[in-house]
């Protein structure tokens, strides 16, 4: 494959960071915030991300909502999919720019039948085919390489904005010798992201990205349905994809093509600066990993656990319900705190502790049952891949000390907001 060297792009880092701004919300004391509800209100009748002012994934549908905070609790609303339904997405996440083709706001049979259809080209052996293929020579070739020689960078302007997306990019099957038409798809998928914000101006400004990323999708999906849809790119994968007898259309296909973009990109980028961030915090981890590559799933499970990037999850109640006692009416929304789930005493040992020996217990920073991420088996991929290479490339990588240490922060959208470093120039 064709690779070029990517170089930080201001705009999209600025995109990105707008983007965190917009959940970032009032964490200074989150994780006591958290202890407590589980300890004394395991559900709340309000938003917890409207409490601590940051842009909630729950919307603004006027209807009830109320927030989850233990592990059980998480568990059963994201298990049973019937009485808790993911079809409020479709009114409050991306699904109002996706023309009802979004994965995760669909139920039921639609929804079995298209993750049948999709899941396909996600397995652990397609993403170990794309690793070879794809991944890792991209980004080493574009994002690494160029770094070597520098002896420091800021890694999430230089790497973690643009890694993810270029992946994306090349894994569809687009041209990734076009640096110009790559990263305007990556600025549009930021804007994308950003209307599910209160304003209306940002709103039409997502809806305007998201249009303008149709008709050059689309021209891609025909012109490779055209040539025969024979390769292993993603879009020909999906072309010649079929479950119980249907398949997508190639309208279908572009809509999930741009979902994909702001949505897997956007999650990857935080999770790889969170993973970094916690290998510098601790550094006994960070050498054993040097040491012994096969625990990198290890660290990035642990990461995810400790600290997912979506921290919220959100269902609406088919029926009367009790959680906890508290009786839930139908019709209104719950939002499934994935951020207190995740450190609930009652299910991890020493929760608060960052520890990839831990006994391995269901989390949820990739979603769970029905609705796990589709796109999960990429993300790490890409990471493992991007983490691993960083650590092959710059001898003795180490924090910045010209620069505070990173802090992982957010409400409902997690991660550190710069990741200064520096290493010796071979």
């Amino acid at each position: 494959m064709t690779t070029v060297q990517t170089k930080p792009n201001k705009d999209l880092a600025e995109g990105f960071a707008q983007v965190g701004a917009l959940f970032a919300g009032d964490d200074s004391n989150i994780e006591q915030i958290y202890r407590d509800h589980r300890a004394n209100m395991p559900v709340m009748e309000g938003d917890i991300c409207a409490e601590l002012g940051a842009a909630s994934f729950a919307g603004a549908t006027g209807r009830p909502i109320y927030t989850i905070f233990k592990h059980a609790d998480v568990m059963k609303v994201l298990r049973d999919t019937k009485t808790f339904t993911s079809g409020i997405l479709m009114e409050t996440g991306l699904g109002p720019f996706l023309d009802g083709l979004m994965i995760t706001g669909l139920d039921g049979d639609e929804h079995r039948q298209l993750r049948g259809i999709l899941q396909p080209s996600f397995t652990p052996a397609v993403m170990e085919e794309w690793r070879e293929t794809y991944i890792r020579p991209l980004i080493k070739q574009s994002f690494i390489e160029p770094l070597v020689a520098l002896g420091k960078t800021e890694l999430i302007t230089s790497v973690g904005v643009m890694f993810p997306i270029h992946v994306v990019y090349a894994v569809l099957g687009f041209p990734d010798d076009d640096t110009a038409a790559l990263e305007t798809f990556a600025t549009k998928a930021l804007k994308v992201l950003g209307g599910m914000a209160n304003d209306p101006e940002a709103k039409r400004a997502a809806f305007q990205a998201f249009q303008e990323l149709y008709e050059p999708t689309l021209a891609a999906v025909q012109a490779r349905r055209a040539s025969g849809a024979e390769g292993s790119d993603l879009i020909s994968r999906l072309i010649r994809a079929q479950f119980e007898g249907r398949t997508l259309s190639d309208h279908q296909i572009t809509n999930f093509v741009r979902m994909m973009l702001p949505a897997a990109s956007e999650t990857t980028s935080r999770t790889f600066a969170i993973m970094m961030t916690h290998l510098f915090d601790h550094p006994e981890v960070l050498e054993r990993l040097r040491a012994d590559r096969s625990l990198m799933r290890k660290v990035l499970d642990e990461s995810v656990r400790h600290d997912a990037v979506a921290t919220f999850k959100v269902r609406e109640a088919q029926t009367d319900v009790t959680l906890q006692d508290v009786t839930i009416p139908k019709g209104s929304i719950i939002s499934a705190c994935v951020g207190s789930a995740n450190r609930d005493e009652t299910v991890f040992e020493n929760p608060d502790v960052f520890d990839i020996d831990r006994k391995q217990m269901a989390a949820f920073g990739f979603g769970f049952g029905a609705h796990m991420c589709v796109g999960m088996w990429l993300a790490k991929v890409e990471i493992e891949e991007a983490v691993g290479l960083l650590l092959d490339m710059l001898p003795n990588l180490r924090l910045d000390p010209d620069y505070p240490p990173p802090v992982v922060r957010g409400v409902s959208l997690r991660g550190p907001d710069a990741v200064h470093v520096v290493w010796d120039v071979p």
